[in-house]
């Protein structure tokens, strides 16, 4: 029996030497450091800061912003994600989101970078990892491409990681040591390093693979079934909001990823108050009763493939059953469309009053100038 196997031409070997040495490193080398080595409280403050600085950078930057354009944004907040974006190590924003919206538009099927139908491993890290087809270039973010600050971090997004998100940690780590304790400074700079830095991206870059492996393969579903993508409180809280990946499938230019109140999305959280301060803008929402009809379909779903269960036992019961679904679900639909309808023609006459009361005001205006020049 033939196997599947690699070629190790087909082998990323940059990337996957950096994957494996910084998960061998995190796993080893940090433990005997936290276990020998005294460390300072400032160790892991760095690392307290730059876990939610970077994966956020990705989650709010990365994701919805540039990929999805949920929302707009002021340069400020466009150049913080950039650059500690840059520093999770998962590539450029603008490589990042051409393959998020390859994946999106051929979700579970072969021109999915990250095909879950191809083996959690793959989904994961492997499509990292090993290169099984050309690399073609990217054709889905010329709208990204007129950024300048995008392509200003895709030139020079490794030196950027590298001297953010490496160099950076270990120097303060060894600056904090001379200056405020008595500890050798390389003690600190190895903390810096190891902690803020090393740790920090494994802890990163793997909660942020998770969402392509786990979140395609246990979970709930409760807007479409039509996918792999799945709901998972727990990568929620993980990944700051991003958990909700059944939704985001179905919704994908919502700038939200938990949609109910109760639902753990601090991105979100985020994002609204920065347009409370004037920093983003034009978030995009899913009607409440687009997402409720969404949930209401795969609930009817459901229901259907449980009466087909019982169907045999209780043809009957079943059939009366089915009329009554088929009868209630037609009912919704039909008050949602009358609903559409008298929000439309309400926004109607609404931009039909606006616009009288603008001439009227022109005309008004026209008329206060033309006392004045006659009192004149």
């Amino acid at each position: 029996m033939s196997t599947f196997r690699i070629p190790f031409e087909r082998v990323n070997w940059i990337t996957s030497t950096f994957l494996i040495g910084t998960f061998l490193l995190a796993v080893t080398v940090v433990p005997w450091y936290v276990i020998k080595i005294e460390q300072t409280w400032f160790q892991w403050a760095m690392f307290a800061f730059m876990v939610p600085a970077t994966a956020m950078s990705i989650t709010l930057g990365y994701h919805r912003l540039f990929s999805h354009l949920s929302f707009k944004a002021k340069w400020p907040v466009k150049l913080f994600t950039l650059i500690f974006g840059a520093c999770a190590f998962e590539n450029s924003c603008l490589d990042w989101s051409a393959d998020h919206r390859t994946h999106h538009k051929h979700v579970d099927h072969d021109e999915d970078p990250y095909d879950i139908s191809k083996g959690f491993f793959w989904a994961h890290i492997g499509w990292l990892m090993f290169k099984l087809r050309p690399e073609h270039p990217a054709t889905n973010v010329n709208d990204l491409r007129k950024e300048k600050l995008v392509m200003w971090q895709h030139r020079h997004v490794q030196t950027i990681a590298f001297l953010v998100g490496i160099v950076g940690p270990a120097i303060l780590g060894g600056l904090y040591n001379h200056f405020f304790t008595e500890l050798p400074v390389w003690e600190g700079a190895l903390g810096g390093f190891l902690i803020a830095g090393v740790l920090r991206v494994v802890v990163v870059q793997h909660s942020t693979f998770f969402i392509n492996s786990l979140c395609h393969t246990i979970g709930k579903r409760p807007y479409s079934t039509k996918h792999s993508a799945r709901d998972s409180i727990v990568m929620a809280f993980a990944t700051f909001g991003e958990g909700y990946h059944n939704y985001h499938h179905e919704f994908q230019h919502d700038y939200r990823n938990g949609v109910k109140p109760w639902q753990w999305d601090p991105t979100k959280w985020t994002i609204w108050t920065l347009s409370k301060l004037g920093l983003t803008s034009n978030l995009r929402r899913v009607p409440d009763s687009k997402i409720l009809l969404a949930e209401m379909g795969e609930a009817r779903f459901r229901a259907e493939e449980k009466l087909a269960a019982l169907n045999a036992a209780h043809p009957t019961m079943v059939d009366r059953a089915h009329v009554m679904l088929n009868e209630l679900c037609q009912n919704i639909a039909s008050n949602y469309a009358e609903l559409e309808k008298a929000v439309a023609d309400r926004v109607e006459v609404s931009r039909q009053t606006l616009l009288t009361w603008q001439a009227e005001t022109r005309e008004l205006a026209r008329c206060a100038r033309s006392i004045r020049l006659m009192q004149a």
